[in-house]
């Protein structure tokens, strides 16, 4: 996975899961909590990008995603 993806490149990906499902953040293999997603910012013009703003926390990280993203030994 390349450290930075367009937009683009994250609607492809969504494209293949199933739009009713809620959506989170996995952010920190030393801390592996569930991050729901807030506010989606943009700052257009040259340079410009897109924030996914996190938007509090669900509770611990599920083992089973853990062991797809490799954090399962953290």
């Amino acid at each position: 996975m390349p450290r930075e993806i367009t937009v683009r490149q994250l609607i492809h990906q969504l494209q293949a899961v199933d739009p009713d499902l809620p959506a989170y953040f996995a952010i920190n293999p030393d801390w592996p909590q569930t991050h729901r997603i807030g506010h989606v910012i943009e700052i257009s013009g040259p340079g410009g990008v897109v924030y996914l703003a996190e938007n509090g926390q669900e509770g611990v990280l599920p083992t089973e995603v853990r062991t797809q993203l490799d954090w399962a030994d953290v």
